[in-house]
């Protein structure tokens, strides 16, 4: 963050100075919300969750070396104390940001939103110093986290910005107003909150809604809900996508043996090749999306298509494929899931298998629930299971109680015989079969909502923590 003292952030946030001997000294490091990542200088935000209260922590992270901490109430440390400290925090994002000047490009959608983020970061990075959101911090307080992560050398800010409801989106757009707007799709994500998709994109339009005449709203030219804001903002449009009139366009998409895609990226500068790193052809959708705001940013068509075809993921559990040393193959997608990416990672992990059926490997889903879907859970899953069994993936795990079942049902209603698809009850049991059934050139997606914790199924196949994962 630039630095400023607590006197300064006081009055940005409308605060009061408890236990401050001295107002004028200065906050050198980052914010932060947990008192174990406390750096010399920092400022500690203290929050009171369902079961930490961060003001109990007050004074180990003032001993850690934060300079104050910005609490609710009196904590017998140096404090800034608020009326709530969530909007104080993004007050003080909202200050630093203005006094920055930096670009600012906030991007949402229902499905690929970190994706998309750790590619537009790669690519700007590359042009001028970048901070972008760490993994799904797309909320209230993450937003603002990463807001002032940034410094005076920082050129652009990419934010990943979320939605659970109405006005929450032009809420993180006021503390942080984005002259470049990004709206990926409009997919099931949260429905059983929206009640509809036409809901969510009255939800994602508000992002568009906000963009000042001189801004791009980018929008997705193949997904007519979104490009229809086109119609809701005062700034420029470009469209992205495959449709014949986008303004950055992938064309002859295609797969490589492996899974990747590759495809020519066309944009209004000229039209290079692509091929990514990542796996699954719905990362073309993306990585087009961060083409267009490259693009605007002013990089050449050559410079996006080499920075594309360099580009990994940032961002833990999120098609990690890492190959084991007696050949099978863990796809780590377990950081969450929906309707439109689980229906991805399997087609990803269908293309995967085909050069690898011919020597005997097989295809495993290790699947569980997708949540917040509501009334629309049942057909859902079911499709899903559906899916599984129409790409001949070879073996289907569902994991879970529910929701599980009807995955497992979705596949055997389709066709699915014998033990092609089977119901386990949890994490532990679903590891159990694998560690006893796989063998060489098998490769395993492993995807469910955050919330059911597959991961540990990814984990303990790879035998190693989370920190040592290799990933291709």
């Amino acid at each position: 963050m630039i630095a400023l003292s607590l006197a300064e952030i006081a009055g940005i946030v409308d605060g009061q100075p408890h236990d401050v001997p001295d107002p004028s000294v200065v906050v050198t490091g980052p914010v932060v919300i947990d008192s174990r990542e406390v750096l010399q200088g920092s400022l500690f935000a203290a929050f009171a969750g369902e079961r930490v209260d961060g003001h109990d922590y007050a004074q180990r992270a003032v001993e850690a070396g934060a300079v104050a901490v910005l609490a609710a109430r009196p904590v017998g440390a140096p404090a800034i104390v608020v009326d709530d400290v969530v909007a104080a925090l993004g007050a003080l994002a909202r200050a630093v940001v203005e006094r920055l000047g930096t670009t600012v490009v906030a991007l949402t959608g229902s499905a690929g939103k970190t994706s998309t983020k750790d590619l537009i970061a790669q690519l700007l990075e590359r042009k001028a110093p970048t901070v972008w959101t760490p993994g799904s911090l797309n909320n209230e307080i993450g937003l603002p986290l990463t807001a002032l992560r940034a410094t005076a050398e920082t050129r652009h800010l990419v934010l990943e910005m979320g939605a659970r409801g109405i006005g929450h989106i032009h809420y993180l757009a006021d503390l942080t107003p984005p002259r470049i707007g990004l709206v990926l799709n409009v997919g099931s994500a949260h429905i059983g909150e929206f009640g509809s998709r036409e809901a969510i994109a009255q939800a994602k339009g508000e992002l568009v809604e906000v963009l000042p005449e001189d801004g791009a709203a980018i929008l997705n030219a193949d997904d007519p809900l979104v490009r229809a804001m086109a119609s809701r903002t005062k700034a420029r449009v470009l469209l992205f996508g495959e449709a014949p009139d986008a303004d950055v366009r992938g064309e002859n998409v295609r797969l490589t043996d492996d899974g990747r895609p590759a495809f020519a990226l066309h944009t209004p500068t000229g039209c290079s090749d692509v091929t990514l790193r990542l796996y699954g052809e719905h990362h073309v959708s993306n990585a087009l999306a961060a083409a267009a705001v490259a693009h605007e940013l002013g990089m050449s068509v050559t410079e996006i298509a080499d920075a594309l075809s360099g580009a990994g993921t940032l961002s833990r559990w999120r098609m990690e494929v890492t190959e084991r040393p007696d050949g099978v193959t863990v796809v780590n997608d377990a950081y969450n899931a929906n309707p439109e990416s689980m229906k991805a990672a399997l087609r990803a992990l269908a293309a995967m298998g085909k050069a690898r059926r011919a020597d005997g490997g097989r295809t495993w889903a290790v699947l569980g629930q997708m949540a917040e879907l509501g009334d629309a859970s049942l057909a859902e899953h079911d499709a899903v299971g559906r899916l599984a069994v129409r790409l001949n993936v070879s073996k289907l795990v569902a994991v879970g109680g529910r929701e599980a079942s009807w995955l497992q049902l979705g596949a055997y209603n389709e066709g699915s015989w014998g033990e092609e698809s089977v119901h386990v009850s949890d994490a532990q049991a679903a590891v159990d079969l694998l560690r006893s059934e796989l063998r060489p050139g098998d490769v395993v997606l492993v995807k469910a909502s955050r919330s059911v914790g597959l991961e540990k199924v990814a984990l303990a196949l790879l035998e190693t923590t989370e920190g040592e994962v290799a990933v291709r």
